[in-house]
């Protein structure tokens, strides 16, 4: 069920505790870690507390907690110092966009130049 914590979904074992990760940041309803196969010299993963497979779903039911999500990608790209020269922030929502972790999260990439599009 949307919300709960899903055994198989290592992000829901990350906020449990149970995956080690190097977390940057938590609040209430929000925890950010460093991404394991970093894009960028900055690489940092913000995901809700509660699960749900993707940032629609979490928009849907949750929009508060997405706007907390967005909240602290700003609060990580100031405390890794890479609010003033630049940062993105992306959701990817499903397969077809390269989500692999089916639990919402968003990258905060920066440190380095990020043209677009990405590849």
């Amino acid at each position: 069920m949307a919300g709960e914590p899903q055994a198989d979904c290592l992000f829901c074992k990350i906020v449990a505790g149970e995956v080690p990760a190097t977390i940057v940041r938590e609040t209430e309803t929000t925890v950010a870690f460093r991404d394991i196969n970093p894009q960028a010299p900055t690489h940092v993963l913000v995901i809700p507390k509660t699960h749900y497979p993707n940032a629609a779903s979490l928009a849907a039911a949750e929009p508060q907690v997405i706007a907390d999500i967005l909240g602290e990608s700003r609060e990580v790209a100031a405390a890794e110092q890479i609010e003033d020269t630049g940062y993105r922030v992306v959701f990817n929502t499903g397969a077809g966009a390269g989500q692999t972790v089916f639990h919402a999260h968003l990258h905060v990439l920066g440190g380095r130049g990020l043209q677009w599009p990405p590849g």
